[in-house]
């Protein structure tokens, strides 16, 4: 039976929530994470440890939600993702102690994973069809990322009018006035689109009927465990997440390597935002049009490039134009990845209506550098603190890329021959 795709402001909304709600536990600590660091008065390596509890509980979490996406709506389940998520924001302006963080990145895994992560993919899926998954999920992240961007801009923004003066060096209580308005304004956006995706997130009642189950039983998990596409994609996914997290020491680097100020390696981490929706547009036209298989080979082969350019340190340490050009690189390869790693679940043979299921048991492993990822980066740049420090983290960049571009090539070859969405 053929279904009448939902309309575009059902993908615009997807786009908007599916960047928001990771805006507080993750995007400004991106875009601010030299200013996070000192507000909250963590080292690198007890951030990270946030980050890996975050891991721990959503490893749990993605295995739990992705049956409940395939029971309930994702309109339902998103909105309260949301609310919940922006809730523990105002925990978060009170900069509390390591261990309450800690707690507060525990809570952020369930509200983030367990209620929203199988959702959005799902419903990506349901927008995308038979024809434009290239499309749905290129447009999907580099929505975000430019969403995210948005975000950062306006963090930015808030953080800078909140300070004396741009150049000075702040004081704690300074820094910690200006970043509690930064997270303050966030949750409120956060919950207004929580209201926005309750409202107007909705599916034709003949098309929910037939991607919800009424209950999903031992029989259909095993059915989707025994698909060659699953194993595969927790690989290629767990080396792509490695290179996303990656990109959260730019701004570190800007200011520890290049002597940037804290407003300044914001503006970086920003900038890395921007490049993500660019990016996003532009492999999901090209993956539809070709084979979305070889330009996730091709995403993993830029990153590795770009990694190898400042693990060598080719690059001269002080020139802020080259730094520039290679982080566009790297960045560029890492979201290429990213945009493209959902939709070739469709090639891969994989039931729309166990997505979620599915999902859940990819994200199992895919998901695992939440774990790991932040403690490893951050002992590496404790370890040797400036720009060694910051080319051992590259070196961890290009060996992921190396066995992640290994593994799609085997999806490639496998699946690749299969038609393309358009054909």
């Amino acid at each position: 039976m053929d279904y009448k795709r939902p309309p575009w402001y059902f993908l615009a909304l997807l786009i908007l929530a599916g960047e928001s709600v990771f805006i507080l536990p993750f995007v400004l600590a991106r875009v601010f994470r030299p200013t996070v660091l000192d507000t909250f008065e963590l080292t690198n390596v007890e951030l990270g440890l946030c980050f890996s509890v975050y891991g721990f509980v959503a490893l749990f979490a993605y295995l739990a939600g992705g049956p409940l996406a395939d029971k309930y709506p994702p309109r339902k389940l998103i909105a309260i993702a949301l609310w919940t998520t922006a809730l523990g924001g105002l925990l978060f302006a009170t900069f509390p102690s390591f261990d309450t963080l800690k707690v507060l990145y525990g809570y952020w895994g369930l509200t983030t994973i367990f209620l929203f992560w199988a959702p959005m993919i799902k419903a990506t899926r349901i927008w995308g069809g038979d024809a434009s998954q290239g499309k749905a999920f290129g447009f999907l992240d580099g929505g975000r990322g430019l969403v995210g961007a948005l975000f950062g801009s306006m963090g930015v923004y808030i953080f800078s009018f909140f300070i004396p003066a741009e150049g000075l060096q702040l004081s704690l209580e300074e820094s910690r006035r200006a970043f509690s308005n930064v997270i303050l304004y966030s949750s409120g956006i956060v919950t207004l689109v929580g209201i926005l995706v309750w409202f107007f997130l909705r599916i034709e009642p003949e098309r929910r009927r037939s991607i919800v189950l009424e209950r999903i039983t031992i029989s259909e998990i095993r059915e989707v465990m025994k698909l060659r596409a699953i194993w595969l994609l927790m690989v290629i996914i767990l080396c792509a997440y490695v290179g996303y997290k990656i990109t959260d020491v730019f701004s570190l680097y800007a200011r520890d390597v290049l002597s940037y100020t804290q407003v300044e390696s914001a503006r970086i981490g920003t900038f890395l935002l921007y490049i993500r929706p660019v990016v996003g547009v532009a492999i999901g036209i090209l993956a539809d049009r070709s084979k979305t298989t070889l330009w996730l080979l091709i995403g993993f082969l830029i990153a590795f490039t770009g990694a190898v350019l400042f693990a060598t340190g080719i690059l001269p340490g002080t020139s802020s134009a080259l730094f520039v050009l290679s982080v566009i690189l790297v960045a560029s390869g890492v979201y290429a990845v990213r945009c493209l790693y959902f939709s070739v679940m469709e090639l891969g043979r994989i039931p729309l209506v166990l997505t979620g299921t599915a999902v859940g048991l990819i994200s199992l492993v895919g998901f695992t550098p939440d774990i790991f990822a932040g403690p490893a980066m951050g002992y590496l740049l404790d370890r040797s603190p400036g720009v060694s420090g910051h080319r051992d983290v590259f070196w961890m960049l290009a060996a992921f890329s190396a066995m992640g571009g290994g593994v799609a090539f085997y999806y490639h070859k496998i699946f690749g021959k299969s038609l393309s969405s358009t054909e």
